[in-house]
């Protein structure tokens, strides 16, 4: 195996018991970057010196913490103080904070190793950085936070901190064929982050495997996620769910839904089919309505005095924004939160929602970052989401299934998801 593919569980515990050093292990992740990142383009910010330093350093010293020794890429929204902070956007072109973001200082104190800052589309928005697929480069990652999805599918890192404010945590991980966390809202302090909406922006994270993005989600959110295979004591009630959005799955996502709960069924899984109330029907255009009103206000000092460096696409996003009317906005706030009470009568009967995670796989070029039309409605209403990659499309391409759980049980929509993903793939 070489040392980069390895997971983060696996690689904290080798480097813990000193079977390997973090020095060897940063350099394996180090010398995949260096022969990838001209196809890739994961990365906005990258100093393998830097990087090496701090592995010498971490083996002199006793364990930190849990994430001891293991790199993890940050999302360029979020700041950095010994690394530039770009956002995305040639207005911050060579920013240097002088601060961590909240979940960067904590990661710092566990023992963990700031791989770089990866890239991301511009303000967290919709025009894509230059980052491609790593199973396809003609096709896109899918975004936000492409560079973090991408970097931890091509083995260059184990972990990666992203953001969602519609679907850009479980989108770019489907795309891209990780497994994509997207937390309860409110779980990880947002604290040094580029907020393009106080209502719906949520810290991510990806990983190759559940139990890594438990770890690091543990770490984050100083909360118990480890994983327990006994945690049900039996298969999982698993409501499934196609949304008011169904139309909108191309057949490969059609499938991936259709046979997961074909397969799970078998494995003794209680399944349910889900049908949500006819107030959910509006809950995917007002989370565009308050995603827009948001980002006009607070991307009003970018708009206001640096016009002229914003895409197109963003300068129409925002003016969409300001023509939204505060009764519109007040409107869909109230909705939402009618919408999260009704919800949490659904889950007494069930563990986990399946849904689907994107409409099919990830579009061809680069122009887009695809559509987050299954991942709007769960994003308002701040549940846990989790990106389960298995199934493929007609062109090889990965397509992922969503789990997701109660606002706040996220050690059960992972523990639920880890055991569909085991029960695919056995």
């Amino acid at each position: 195996m070489d040392m980069n593919t390895m997971s983060a569980v696996d690689a904290a515990a080798r480097i813990a018991r000193g079977e390997i050093t973090c020095e060897a292990y940063a350099a394996a992740n180090i010398e995949r970057i260096q022969r990838r990142e001209e196809t890739v383009g994961a990365w906005a910010y990258f100093d393998p010196d830097r990087v090496m330093e701090k592995a010498r350093e971490l083996d002199r010293v006793p364990a930190m913490g849990p994430l001891h020794g293991i790199p993890v890429g940050i999302k360029d929204v979020l700041d950095t103080a010994d690394l530039p902070t770009g956002y995305g956007s040639p207005i911050y072109e060579g920013y240097r904070p002088v601060w961590d973001a909240s979940c960067v200082a904590i990661i710092r104190a566990s023992g963990g190793i700031i791989m770089g800052k990866t890239a991301t589309a511009e303000l967290a928005t919709y025009s894509p950085a230059r980052t491609t697929n790593p199973r396809n480069p003609a096709h896109t990652p899918g975004g936000s936070s492409s560079g973090s999805a991408a970097a931890v599918a091509d083995f260059m890192a184990p972990l990666a901190i992203g953001t969602q404010t519609a679907g850009s945590v479980i989108r770019p991980a489907s795309y891209c064929g990780v497994v994509g966390y997207k937390p309860s809202f409110g779980w990880i302090n947002r604290v040094g982050m580029k907020v393009v909406s106080e209502t719906l922006d949520t810290l991510g994270l990806f990983g190759r495997a559940m139990e890594d993005v438990a770890l690091l989600g543990t770490v984050l959110a100083g909360r118990p996620l480890a994983l327990d295979r006994g945690f049900f004591g039996r298969p999982p009630r698993v409501g499934f769910c196609k949304t008011f959005e169904w139309p909108s799955a191309a057949p490969e996502s059609i499938s991936a839904f259709e046979s997961s709960r074909d397969k799970l069924k078998s494995a003794g899984a209680q399944t349910h089919e889900i049908i949500l109330p006819d107030a959910f029907g509006k809950l995917a255009v007002m989370q565009k309505d308050i995603m827009f009103y948001e980002a006009a206000r607070s991307l009003a000092f970018e708009y206001n005095t640096h016009k002229g460096l914003l895409s197109a696409n963003l300068r129409d996003l925002i003016e969409a924004g300001k023509s939204i009317s505060v009764k519109t906005y007040d409107l869909a706030l109230k909705h939402a939160a009618k919408c999260r009470r009704l919800l949490g009568r659904i889950f007494r009967d069930i563990d986990i929602i399946i849904a689907p995670s994107v409409p099919g796989e990830a579009p061809e070029g680069l122009a887009s970052t695809g559509d987050p039309v299954f991942n709007r409605i769960w994003t308002l209403l701040y549940v846990p989401c989790v990106n389960i990659p298995y199934f493929s499309g007609p062109k090889g391409l990965p397509v992922g299934i969503q789990a997701v759980g109660r606002y706040g049980d996220d050690r059960r929509v992972l523990a639920g998801a880890a055991w569909v993903m085991k029960t695919l793939a056995g």
